[in-house]
């Protein structure tokens, strides 16, 4: 099967200009193409973790990736998908973010002489004069159409700043700019992204003629990867030390049964005729497609070491077994006990098992926490200090372990 072709049966590709000619230049290992990322943290997260499966897809057929990294964009804040306006950085936080990207980016693709190129749109969009983007860039944008775009349209009611509305106009200008001088000839992005890219084909072949041969494809998958990077706790992050291998195994491992094999086809390196077989799985293989899921993933991320390692904990908590060494562990100072004991809530709360004592409450009400696998009988339940020195392990639910000892 051709590279094209996959990424259509992997359920990648939501929609494209140019198919034919989009086709050809993948397949033939003759695309540079670019997808940006805005460094709005100090870490990746689930959601880049899709594009950047795509882009060592496409760099392995033999295509150019460009990672773009959004120092000048992050200053004014994508509004897609928002329902409020971003929190403004510093650049000082910016320039951080961007180097902490391009740590964790490096396992993925590989970037040198002849391959993987990384760029900051900082580098241009930040000597950019403003009269001369009016004139020169700002004209081919009609504000009628920009209006019309799902982007600017639900952020209407709430009130759009002038500052966002930029915003389409900036990510156009980076598409321009690559392709003069870069040789980028097609950029990918998710689905909400759909305007600013079209904005970024249409500047090109206005500033340079019809046959100016830029592309644009959308990935289905990059907007859900966006919701699937986000839970009660926050976001998943690719830094180990923001998200453990442990429990980066442990999310996937507990993806919804409907979504196990949508996952699989989309994000891991298996083949396709594998997970094809996989399709008829029922029941309890189920559960063996989340494992394979969950390390093949981890050992993408992490490296194959800590996927073992963390499939080795995870199985053995399930099954009652006492390797516990990966597990995410929180110390308590012995300043937050009193008389030798901290109660049950406020070590969940410390554990950041649940956002507040009330959360924790009602966790323990319904019977959904244990210690040492011990359901918690009452709310006014205490760890004691010598428990915390040989250390506490608490599970909530049917899935979620943590540890817990004296620091």
């Amino acid at each position: 099967m051709k590279v094209y072709d996959e990424l259509v049966a992997r359920g990648l590709i939501a929609q494209v200009t140019n198919e034919e000619e989009i086709r050809d230049m993948i397949d033939n290992g003759k695309a540079t193409f670019y997808i940006g990322f805005d460094p709005t943290a100090d870490s990746l997260h689930v959601g880049h973790f899709m594009a950047l499966c795509l882009m060592k897809r496409l760099q392995m057929a033999g295509n150019k990736p460009i990672a773009l990294i959004g120092g000048g964009t992050a200053m004014i804040g994508d509004p897609s998908g928002r329902t409020d306006m971003r929190s403004m950085m510093t650049k000082e936080t910016i320039d951080h973010n961007c180097a902490c990207f391009k740590k964790q980016m490096e396992r993925f693709i590989e970037f040198g002489e002849g391959k993987a190129q990384m760029v900051n749109n900082a580098d241009w969009l930040l000597d950019l004069n403003y009269i001369d983007v009016l004139r020169d860039v700002g004209a081919c944008f009609s504000v009628n159409n920009m209006l019309r775009a799902e982007c600017y349209k639900q952020r209407m009611e709430k009130g759009l700043s002038f500052l966002e509305f930029n915003y389409m106009i900036m990510q156009s200008y980076d598409f321009y700019h690559l392709f003069q001088n870069y040789g980028c000839n097609m950029q990918f992005g998710g689905n909400d992204q759909w305007s600013n890219m079209l904005g970024g084909t249409e500047l090109i072949r206005r500033k340079l003629g019809k046959d100016a041969h830029a592309m644009t494809i959308t990935l289905l998958l990059n907007s859900e990867g966006k919701k699937m990077g986000k839970t009660a706790k926050g976001a998943v992050w690719l830094d180990p030390n923001k998200t453990t291998p442990y429990e980066f195994y442990q999310y996937w491992r507990n993806v919804e049964d409907a979504d196990v094999m949508k996952c699989i086809r989309m994000l891991t390196f298996l083949p396709l005729e594998q997970i094809n077989e996989m399709d008829s799985w029922k029941d309890a293989k189920i559960n063996q497609a989340k494992e394979i899921l969950a390390f093949e993933l981890t050992k993408l991320v992490h490296g194959e070491e800590e996927a073992a390692k963390a499939q080795t904990a995870a199985k053995a908590l399930f099954v009652g077994g006492g390797d516990d060494a990966n597990m995410p562990t929180t110390g308590i100072s012995a300043d937050k006990l009193t008389d030798g004991k901290i109660g049950i809530l406020n070590l969940m709360v410390a554990c950041k098992l649940s956002a507040s004592n009330g959360e924790a409450r009602r966790l323990v009400q319904q019977g959904g926490v244990f210690v040492n696998d011990e359901k918690v009988p009452a709310v006014n339940f205490e760890v004691t200090e010598e428990m915390l020195k040989a250390g506490v392990k608490i599970r909530k639910g049917k899935k979620v372990f943590h540890k817990a000892v004296l620091a």
